[in-house]
């Protein structure tokens, strides 16, 4: 049997990271094998993309060149990663995905969702998680958490920025409604792992 896929969306400061071990730590109580992961990254290869996305000088990556490392980094993932976990049977729990190319460089940079939906289709086919889970809170109120890296290219956009990456989250959320629940993630962190552990014992019964 092979395994299922599973991410987690949102803008910097939802607990992404933090909700993902939480996911594989849940799953493994189940006696259910794990890989976790995160985009850009999951390899050598995507590490090194990510440092130069995240650190390089902002204006030299246009937002077709941040699409185009982003996807090139994502077809080693899923090649070298993500699919032979899944085949070992192992459920994949990925701190970001797709989702995150429609939101940051679709909505966020203006690209469009079609611009992205073509790239995504040359790379991964019909190739998308089992299971979405969307953290969503507005930009003031995680600026609140922690202060934004301003050496960050992401963490250093304007409000405005992080308003249409959030809006383009929600409107992926009806796209994708069959695979994507939202979690509001303004809640403390106990109630919104609460949340989140109901919505798997739930996916595990119906998928096992």
């Amino acid at each position: 049997m092979s395994g299922l896929f599973i991410t987690i969306e949102g803008i910097e400061c939802v607990g992404k990271s933090t909700n993902a071990k939480f996911i594989s730590d849940l799953l493994n109580k189940k006696n259910i094998k794990t890989h976790l992961t995160r985009e850009p990254g999951g390899t050598s290869l995507g590490e090194k993309i990510r440092q130069t996305l995240l650190y390089e000088k902002d204006d030299s990556i246009s937002p077709m060149g941040e699409l185009l490392l982003l996807f090139a980094a994502r077809e080693k993932h899923i090649n070298d990663v993500i699919k032979p976990n899944l085949k070992e049977g192992k459920w994949v729990i990925c701190d970001r995905f797709a989702d995150a190319s429609f939101a940051y460089q679709g909505f966020g940079r203006g690209l469009g969702f079609e611009q992205v939906n073509q790239i995504k289709e040359i790379i991964q086919g019909n190739f998308d998680p089992d299971l979405t889970f969307l953290l969503d809170a507005p930009i003031d109120v995680i600026s609140k958490r922690r202060k934004l890296n301003p050496n960050d290219r992401f963490e250093s956009q304007d409000k405005l920025f992080f308003e249409r990456v959030r809006e383009g989250y929600l409107e992926l959320a009806d796209i994708f409604g069959e695979r994507t629940i939202i979690v509001d993630a303004t809640k403390p962190i106990e109630q919104v792992q609460s949340e989140i552990q109901t919505h798997i014992l739930e996916f595990i019964k119906n998928n096992i």
